[in-house]
Order: C-alpha cells, then structure tokens, then sequence
C-alpha cells in the first residue's frame, strides 16, 4: 500500500530563521499540500550549547506570518510526538543500544587531547575503519573494561561503525543517482554521553522513521551527509521505508560567488531573515521583511522560484496555484541567485493589486508617525490616486533613480502635501521656475474667481466650469496650480487633488502661492 506523503522541516533554535531555511520549508509546504499529505514542525535543539531564547518562537511567528501553516508538531500537536529532540532522550538511547547489539556501532573513550594528538601524527587524520583500532574504544577493549569505564563516569561517545569499500548510492530526486564510496567516511559520533543526547545524524534518522516521513527535503549542504544516513537506515534494517531524498540548490549572494549571508543585506540593504530579530546575546538588532513593509504573499512568491521552474511564463502566482504546479523535479540542481531587486518588484505587483481599503492601517500608522490624523476613507482616497506612481530616490552610489512604489511606507514623500498645505517655495526649482512668472499671478487669481463659483466642487463640476474658460483664454493654469497645491511638479490629476482638498483649503492655497510667489 502508498504511503501518505509526510514531511517535515526540523529546524534549530539557534538563532532568527534564515530566509533559505524559509524557502526550505515551503517547498516542504508545497509538495506535501499538492499530494495530499502532513507537513511536520520538528525542533531539533539536541546541541544545547547553540540554544538561543526566543529563538523557537521566532521561528514559529514568522511561519504564521508567511502563511506556511502546519498540519502537526511542536506548537501543532500530533500523534508522534515529542517533537522536541530534546524530549526524546530515552528513545535514543533505545536505538543507540540497538546499534550497539548488533554491532553497527561501538563506543570509543577518545579524550580531545587523545584525538588531537592523533591529528599531528597522522596527516588527515580521519577516525574510520584504518585508524579505529588504535583508537580507546570498545573494538580494542574488552567488555569488562568498558563497563568499568563507563561505572567510573569517564565521558564517551558512540560511533556508527562504517565498512570500507563499499559504493553507497543516494536517490535523490533533483539531483539523480549519486554515489559516494565508504572508505571515504568516517565513523560518525551518534551520541554523546556528556550531555546524554544524540547528534544530528542519529536523532534525524529516528525521529524520520518514527515520524513517518516519506520525503527528506532540504537544502543541498546536508548532502554531504546523505551517504551516512543511507548507511543507518540500513543499519536499523529501515530500508523499506527509507524516505526519498531531494537536496535544493543553494541560495547564492546577489553580487560574488559564495552562498546568501546575512553581511550580504546589511552590505546591500535587504534582508535576510522574515521579521526582524533582536538578539538576545549582543543585542544587535536585524532587519526583517515584515517590518520592511514586504507583503508576506509577496515574499512567497518570490521565494517560490529561486530554484524552481513551473514550466511556463507566470510569474505572479497565489499559494494554492504554487501547490498545483510545484514539481520537485523542476527544481535547478545549480544555485539560485538571490535577486532582491526581483523580490521589490513582487512586492509591487502584489500591493497595486491590493485594494486600496487594505493599505490604510498601514498608511494610517505612518501618517501618525508624521503627525497626521486623517480617516481611512480619505486615506483609501490618496492611495488610490497615488499608488501607480514613480517614486524618485538616490541609490547607495548617490545616484538619482527612479522606481515604482513598492511599499506603503514609499507613499509619504509623495503625498505630504494632501495634508500638509506648502509653507515656503523654492524660486530655485526647476518646475517652479519654468510654471510661475510675472504673469502667473494674474492667471491664478482669475481661477481662484472662477473657483470661488463652483458651489459642488467635485471633479465633473470643476472641470465644466475651468475647462471653457481655458479654451476661450488659452491659459493653461494647470501646472501653475499644482505649483500652487503642492510646491513641486507632482501628484495626481489636479481635479482630483483639489476635490480631495476641498473648495475652502484650494482657494487658500493659491493664495498663499500668489502671495509668496509674487515678483513685485
């Protein structure tokens, strides 16, 4: 019979969680949703050394955040639990001694200085099938001694025992066949009686077995490690329900060789974990995409193809439509640029297709930081106006560029002046200089009398009445105007602008204009 499809993210509580660690996880996401199966929320602290405060339930926030919801684990519940490795002592120490029994592994009393003395003797010193039996261990010792030994309290590890010579073969789904010889591994620590708690290699195995799990997805610098876990399942006669393996392609810098770290955003101003982190230890703080205004669908999209293909030319997807399309053997074997410069632009595509009602508790916030009290009906009423348009703005290397508004908080430099009236004029300015002269006055005090006419001053009712007097003139008051409202050549259609600010504020701000602005 099928198995159901189950697979799991088991990530440590060392610190923020990393954005690969992310796109790992939602590949895990994707594939188990597309077949019908359980995606597992494992904790894998058994290095309490590394343990970071806070960081289990950082990790857990920002999956609510993003949207990665899961079916079962630490947080979740479930029927195979614990799910925190740390909780899960005595069941390896079962599987230990079941590696023991059957002499699939044995115990070695190797001090680090005994270890280090070995590495000066012996160049490239590994601890394997050559050097082992010169080794403290118990395939040199008798049994009686290593009992005594361990009724002394001296400290010990257990090591898995791997026979040389032979071609270990690893199936994995993105990447084919690959093949590794034994000689060439060493005999792994599986467990550690100093702390009484297994390492990776052996709490992954068995907590994969118990679990259920039918596919490994993670990333590719776990590889390395596939050949030995090949070798355990083996060594517990597992190999009937040895799960599937696929190792992703490496997340990559934007600039350089070398894999995405976290000096890479802070060098080019982007991050690198999902929300922001403050560390317990230094206290440093880290930036997170969420607190930069990233919209989290957004982020998953983006995420989603660094690596992956669907097989056609849609870029901007939903979550339930990446689930049908995800394909694990469509994902890239070489490593994945991080191009977070694609990553603003689905922010982009993502926030102009929100309605405008929904960037308003964000917007209304950042007017609050500025000061600004409005209502959400007249903040739905500048977003609307204003979110289509190019934000201008110098990069790192002072130069000037241009781009679409990408976040709410690129909204503020660009609508000020819907609730801020212009205090002061800059003659030096260039829109300024080429739209007001000597003339300019006269033409907007002629508007301002036209304006003061206009009982309902909507958009259709201003433009029936200034419309015929610019034909029949052949003024253009249009851009005089927008110096008038705003002070600088920008914002929206000027009916719009000045329907928003109502008839009494208009006709106040171009006579502020006429006055500042005179040449007399």
């Amino acid at each position: 019979m099928e198995r159901k499809v189950r697979v799991r993210f088991a990530p440590s509580p060392t610190g923020p969680l990393h954005i690969g660690g992310v796109r790992t996880a939602l590949y895990n996401y994707l594939f188990a949703k597309q077949h019908g199966g359980d995606l597992i929320f494992r904790i894998e602290d058994t290095d309490s050394n590394r343990f970071v405060p806070g960081a289990e339930e950082y990790i857990i926030e920002s999956f609510k955040w993003l949207g990665i919801n899961f079916d079962e684990g630490v947080s979740f519940g479930g029927d195979h639990g614990p799910y925190r490795q740390s909780e899960r002592k005595d069941i390896y120490k079962k599987y230990v001694q079941v590696l023991l029994d059957a002499d699939k592994a044995y115990i070695a009393f190797d001090t680090p200085e005994e270890l280090d003395a070995k590495r000066a003797e012996i160049e490239n010193f590994q601890y394997d099938a050559s050097t082992r039996l010169m080794m403290r261990n118990s395939l040199v010792m008798s049994k009686e001694e290593v009992d005594q030994l361990i009724n002394d309290g001296h400290q010990y590890v257990v090591r898995i025992k791997i026979e040389p010579g032979r071609d270990v073969v690893v199936h994995d789904i993105i990447r084919g066949d690959v093949s590794i010889n034994s000689s060439v591994l060493d005999d792994k620590v599986l467990y550690k009686s100093a702390d009484q708690l297994p390492t990776y290699h052996l709490a992954n195995i068995v907590d994969d077995h118990l679990m259920e799990v039918t596919h490994v997805i993670r990333g590719e610098e776990w590889l390395p490690s596939a050949p030995l876990h090949v070798l355990l399942y083996e060594a517990f006669g597992w190999q009937d329900t040895m799960p599937q393996f696929a190792h992703l392609p490496l997340l990559l810098k934007p600039v350089g060789n070398g894999k995405l770290s976290k000096r890479d955003g802070d060098k080019l101003g982007f991050p690198v974990f999902p929300l922001e982190w403050h560390d317990p230890k230094s206290g440093e703080t880290s930036s997170g995409y969420r607190e930069k205004g990233y919209l989290p669908e957004a982020l998953v999209n983006f995420l989603a193809l660094l690596g992956w293909n669907p097989g056609n030319d849609q870029e901007v997807m939903s979550l339930d439509e990446m689930v049908k399309l995800f394909d694990l053997s469509k994902c890239s074997k070489a490593g994945a640029r991080f191009d977070y410069v694609k990553g603003i632009w689905f922010n982009h595509q993502y926030l102009l297709n929100k309605p405008a009602k929904d960037w308003t508790p964000e917007f209304d916030a950042l007017l609050k930081t500025n000061g600004i009290e409005s209502t959400p009906e007249k903040e739905a009423q500048v977003v609307e106006m204003m979110k289509t348009k190019v934000i201008e703005y110098v990069d790192k290397e002072n130069n000037k560029k241009k781009r679409n508004i990408s976040f709410v908080s690129d909204l503020w430099p660009l609508c000020k002046f819907f609730f801020v009236a212009p205090d002061s004029f800059n003659k030096d300015d260039k829109f300024i200089r080429k739209n007001w002269n000597e003339e300019t006055a006269g033409m907007m005090r002629q508007l301002v009398d036209i304006l003061s006419n206009v009982d309902d001053f909507t958009i259709e009712n201003q433009k029936a009445a200034v419309d015929p007097w610019a034909e029949q003139t052949g003024l253009r008051p249009w851009n005089a105007w927008r110096v008038a409202l705003v002070g600088a050549g920008q914002g929206p259609d000027m009916y719009e602008l000045s329907a928003f600010l109502g008839k009494q504020e208009t006709i106040k701000r171009i006579n502020f204009a006429i006055t500042s602005l005179s040449c007399e």
